[in-house]
């Protein structure tokens, strides 16, 4: 269940050749501290985040599945195995 206090990574302002990393090192961090739902903030304008964000998401084996928020079309809810 998402609250308050699930982690978010907010990637406003960056560049996306650093996505990848960030997004990585997060879904890593909180897949070792137990996490089971984070969320990434991209924004919603221009769709480049969202969608270079959904590409590393596919690729990693640690994420169960994802999801935008259909409440906040600029987040991405991310379920960890």
């Amino acid at each position: 269940m998402v609250t308050s206090k699930t982690p978010r990574l907010d990637l406003h302002g960056e560049e996306v050749a650093m996505v990848y990393s960030l997004v990585t090192e997060f879904i890593k961090d909180n897949y070792q501290m137990g996490q089971t739902e984070i969320i990434v903030i991209h924004g919603k304008s221009t769709n480049i985040l969202t969608k270079e964000v959904h590409a590393v998401l596919k690729e990693n084996k640690l994420v169960k599945k994802f999801t935008l928020n259909n409440w906040n079309l600029g987040e991405t809810i991310i379920y960890l195995k």
